[in-house]
């Protein structure tokens, strides 16, 4: 049986003392001695749940992507002749990255220019003896489509020229250089990627129970907004916003990944980082009682209430989200019951007690309460 003390702390009681409590409280020779002198009393409070629109929060494992993460790779066989970044180096649109031997390239671009001004002069005269009738108009249709597919080899040969030459296709983050200079590359090896950091991608993966709460019930702007919480404990400084919720669920694990995105400004986060997102909920009219208040018989929790004639009964309760030093309660007690809040080894159930009460407002104010 675990109980909870007055400073919020669990202990485990033994079968036999389980059995005294759950009989009318916990009679230990030994508590007295451990806690002051025998016979003395901690101050038995009572004061009754409160009732008023909370928010709770819930923390979900996240991983954090650039909104913008893609793989640098050769597009032309040959010989790495530049490497003009370096490992880190933050580069802008249109920025040189690696530059493959053009010279191969540049050769078949001149061959293919010749070609195409050779059939060029060919389809010139072609076209001159056809206005005279020399030729036929098929013959000059011929002449034609053989300058057009020349031409269009031109346009090839200078689009793998053009591939030698690698250039950022946005500003970003250079990560690690997979070659160096003069490194042998094939068409589609790998040379680096590229990061855009300035918008942050952060996917979560949410139980259906809590997906189905969020998606069944528009969402207030506010309730879409997101903390994220770093991997060193503390909360990145620009708040996030619930974007997108991706088709289907994971069978295995019966969630599905919402994403939130997050301004990067500073920078800080990098594509990889791992963290936790922070969802708020608004509970309207939940009964708040402090955990403190509360103690566990068999992965039950239950209350100590004070009923008719100051008697002491033990009640359980039904925990429906709990916070720090808090729980939501959904059913077994109402706000206008009285409850032990503390003293709670010194009350006995099925006995009268002589009690202090205080009203919520004030049992409650040392507590660390989130609520609206």
């Amino acid at each position: 049986m675990k109980m909870r003390g007055p400073i919020g702390w669990t202990t485990r009681l033994s079968g036999g003392l389980a059995a005294a409590f759950l009989l009318g409280g916990c009679h230990d020779p030994h508590t007295a001695q451990e806690h002051g002198h025998e016979g003395e009393k901690s101050k038995l409070v009572v004061s009754r749940p409160l009732k008023q629109d909370t928010v709770v929060t819930r923390d979900f494992v996240c991983r954090i992507h650039s909104s913008r993460n893609i793989e640098v790779r050769a597009l032309e066989r040959g010989y790495l002749e530049a490497v003009t970044v370096t490992e880190g180096q933050l580069v802008k649109e249109g920025d040189p990255l690696f530059q493959i031997m053009p010279r191969l390239y540049q050769a078949e671009l001149k061959r293919a220019e010749a070609e195409a001004q050779a059939v060029q002069v060919e389809y010139d005269n072609t076209r001159r003896l056809a206005d005279t009738k020399v030729v036929s108009d098929t013959e000059l249709a011929i002449i034609k489509a053989k300058l057009e597919k020349a031409q269009a080899d031109v346009s090839v040969a200078q689009a793998h020229l053009a591939f030698t030459d690698i250039r950022a296709p946005f500003g970003g983050l250079v990560d690690r250089l997979h070659v160096r200079n003069g490194s042998l590359v094939d068409e589609g090896d790998l040379l680096t990627t590229l990061s855009d950091n300035r918008e942050m991608w952060v996917y979560f993966n949410v139980p259906e129970a809590d997906y189905l709460e969020y998606a069944s019930q528009p969402q207030p702007e506010d309730r879409k907004a997101v903390d994220l919480v770093m991997a060193n404990g503390k909360t990145f400084s620009h708040p996030g916003r619930i974007n997108a919720i991706e088709a289907e669920f994971n069978g295995e694990t019966g969630t599905i990944p919402f994403r939130a995105d997050f301004p990067n400004p500073d920078g800080l986060l990098r594509h990889g980082e791992t963290g936790s997102i922070r969802m708020k909920k608004l509970v309207p009219g939940a009964v708040l009682v402090p955990q403190k208040a509360t103690f566990e018989v068999l992965d039950h929790h239950y209350v100590l209430v004070v009923g008719t004639n100051d008697v002491v009964t033990q009640q359980r309760i039904h925990i429906s989200d709990e916070m720090e030093d808090l729980f939501i309660v959904s059913g077994g007690v109402t706000e206008q019951d009285k409850i032990v809040v503390e003293g709670l080894r010194q009350a006995h159930s099925g006995e009268k007690a002589e009690y202090e009460f205080e009203e919520p407002e004030k049992a409650f104010q040392h507590l660390k309460l989130r609520a609206e």
